[in-house]
């Protein structure tokens, strides 16, 4: 079941996001504080959890792009690392797609690293159809571009 963040979920969200090895510390961080804006009510971020057997499993984090009329930003998307490679992260993925479709939004744009232990990151958003819609070099640091992956969700 996928629904919205409680703030029962944050313990348990916060260990999953703190055994994802891709995530540097302060990228957990900022997952962490965008975790908790959510759960305050901040309306310019939504998280939704997976719940399997009512325990938290992963989540995702969402919200409008300013000064836009219908393109959303994924900033974050995890998994239990012990639960990943069974489909639960392409539910997540799905139930943001249809988030943005409902809400009138036509663009879900998802940013992530160059960086080699991301490329099983890549991978996902290629096998579920986004396409890689900007780069830019040394964005992060030297070698460490940002990549932006998109999905124009209107057909």
């Amino acid at each position: 079941m996928i629904d919205l963040i409680k703030e029962s979920d944050r313990d348990k969200l916060v260990s999953i996001i703190s055994r994802v090895d891709e995530f540097k510390e302060a990228e957990k961080e900022i997952a962490i504080e965008l975790i908790d804006e959510s759960i305050a009510g901040d309306n310019d971020y939504l998280s939704f959890v997976y719940r399997l057997d009512n325990e938290a499993i992963g989540y995702y984090c969402i919200g409008k792009r300013a000064l836009t009329d219908g393109v959303y930003d994924l900033y974050w998307i995890a998994i239990d690392p012990r639960k990943q490679g069974f489909g639960y992260g392409k539910e997540l993925l799905d139930h943001a797609e249809k988030f943005v479709e409902k809400n009138n939004g036509r663009w879900l744009l998802i940013e992530t690293s160059s960086k080699a232990n991301y490329k099983k990151t890549r991978n996902f958003y290629l096998k579920n159809f986004y396409s890689k819609v900007a780069e830019i070099k040394d964005f992060y640091s030297k070698e460490d571009d940002l990549i932006i992956f998109g999905k124009y969700l209107i057909m």
